[in-house]
């Protein structure tokens, strides 16, 4: 059985996600914006709902979160970032499928600085629905076809 310090991060660094985003999980303040948008893709591979909660800024946090339990999310992708003092910004693309539908969720993410921590702020979101071939590369990243990897099923 792997243990948690064996797991790889969900975020997509190939380090153990003790020795990445499971340290903020664990309370640890993410250094940059980017750090904690990683650790929120993770907390929402996980499930993290009380993390996600907390690293979303007051002003805008949601009263509650709706989860999916049937979204796997399999790929995140960090387009750009950037900081300016206490804001900052972060664009991803996290790939995801729900049963057999594969969608990619593009976002302009802001964050902002308080007291020392890092907070999400807002996003502008974008879904798009994706069609993979037997033949096309796997929406996961893995560089193999999608009929010999997450197209199995």
């Amino acid at each position: 059985m792997t243990s948690l310090r064996e797991t790889r991060c969900p975020c997509g660094s190939l380090l153990p996600l003790a020795a990445c985003c499971g340290r903020f999980h664990a309370g640890e303040p993410a250094p940059t914006p980017e750090a904690l948008m990683r650790s929120r893709y993770s907390a929402f591979a996980l499930g993290l709902h009380d993390y996600l909660r907390g690293t979303w800024h007051e002003s805008t946090r949601p009263a509650t979160l709706d989860l999916d339990d049937g979204t796997r999310w399999v790929r995140l992708e960090v387009l750009d970032h950037g900081q300016d003092g206490e804001r900052g910004r972060v664009h991803f693309r996290a790939t995801f499928h729900e049963g057999r539908r594969w969608s990619v969720l593009e976002e302009n993410s802001r964050f902002v600085r308080e007291a020392g921590r890092w907070y999400y702020l807002d996003g502008t979101p974008g879904v798009t629905r994706l069609k993979p071939g037997r033949n096309d590369p796997c929406p996961c990243g893995s560089g193999r076809k999608f009929k010999g990897c997450c197209g199995l099923g």
